[in-house]
């Protein structure tokens, strides 16, 4: 089993801490409920993988708590993000301690305080050199399962339990979030890097990306496309364009950004692209050197055309003074079933895009 250190302070005006138990002492003043014997007994052996999506989060708490929680953890937990549409980050599902498998699952948040035994098995993970005091945040690994993350807000049942739980829950979704967002990058890049590609680029073209080794590409009249459409085109494609304009073109605006968008997609793409111009979002992304202006959107195929599709899109108009070029760096999703998640699509996105280099320029530090 897998442990995560101690986080998470009392809010001010919180009740000063009831109890501080080592972890030696906490496993002698277990409780163990039905449940957690059914636990136990599954684990016995050689615990099986956790079920369920990364972004699937299983909510365990007290059933007379839940009316007064509810609310608060769902939109703490799941806040909107925008894809195509506003979408959730996380699916938050909440069960009582005494359904069934939620222990099995690959994120469980618990809820609960010292003398419930189903969490204080979970607390009976942690090292014995750790303070186990209320109200506290945990977390511990592989507590019922393997790959298993378990994140715990323990409470002071003598407190008011909602502030308790309302003043941690965004140090909840920092820690879930952070925690996808690595797995994220590692499903991505489970392939490879493709190294070797960025440093071609780099000396073929004065740029580079860092791309999964799955994706194919192509160059004509200085337009680069890369692209991946695993496993059928017909269900996901993710594409990213790069060119550049020298001099740099002056007045830019959203609008200008697109009209050469769609001049790039009406000649390179395999189908042409028009952007709503009434729902596109603008932006200017931190970055380490270059001066980016970024344009959201969703595309599609014009009204006609054999192929009908939309999805979403990010372009950047990249400005590398030291080699006099704008660049487009141009990144569009096609995920046409609503029963797939496009949030961590978007992520991919995201993490390509900032992995953009103009010469020794780059988009992030390091």
């Amino acid at each position: 089993m897998g442990v995560r250190a101690t986080i998470g302070k009392s809010p001010p005006g919180d009740h000063a801490p009831r109890r501080i138990l080592k972890g030696t002492d906490m496993r002698k003043v277990i409780l163990v409920s039905t449940l957690s014997l059914l636990a136990l007994a599954n684990t016995a052996c050689e615990p099986g993988l956790a079920y369920g999506d990364a972004n699937a989060i299983i909510v365990v708490a007290p059933p007379d708590w839940w009316p007064s929680l509810e609310d608060s953890v769902q939109i703490g937990l799941s806040p909107d993000v925008w894809t195509v549409r506003l979408d959730h980050t996380f699916r938050v599902t909440y069960k009582r301690p005494t359904d069934d498998l939620w222990y099995r699952f690959h994120e469980v948040v618990l809820i609960g305080s010292q003398e419930d035994a189903w969490l204080a098995e979970a607390l009976a993970t942690l090292p014995d050199t750790v303070d186990i005091y209320a109200p506290e945040i945990y977390e511990a690994e592989d507590v019922w399962a393997r790959n298993q993350n378990v994140t715990i807000i323990l409470v002071d049942r003598e407190g008011d339990i909602p502030y308790q739980v309302d003043f941690r829950i965004p140090v909840v979704h920092r820690i879930l979030e952070d925690r996808f967002l690595e797995e994220a990058e590692y499903r991505m890049f489970v392939s490879g890097r493709d190294t070797a590609l960025a440093d071609t680029l780099s000396a073929l073209a004065g740029f580079s990306l860092i791309l999964p080794v799955v994706y194919d590409w192509g160059v004509e009249d200085s337009v680069y496309v890369f692209r991946n459409d695993n496993p059928d085109p017909a269900e996901l494609i993710r594409q990213f364009t790069v060119t550049w304009r020298t001099p740099v073109p002056l007045g830019l605006t959203a609008d200008s950004v697109l009209d050469w968008r769609e001049a790039i997609a009406a000649e390179y793409f395999p189908y042409p692209q028009v952007v709503d111009r009434e729902g596109i979002r603008e932006a200017f992304p931190h970055s380490f050197r270059i001066e980016i202006f970024e344009v959201r959107g969703v595309w599609s195929n014009p009204p006609g055309s054999t192929w009908p599709a939309a999805g979403a899109v990010i372009t950047w108009a990249a400005h590398c003074p030291l080699q006099d070029r704008m660049y487009l760096v141009d990144a569009w999703l096609y995920s046409p079933s609503n029963e797939r998640d496009k949030w961590e699509y978007m992520l991919q996105l995201e993490t390509i895009l900032k992995s953009f280099k103009c010469g020794e320029w780059s988009v992030s530090p390091g």
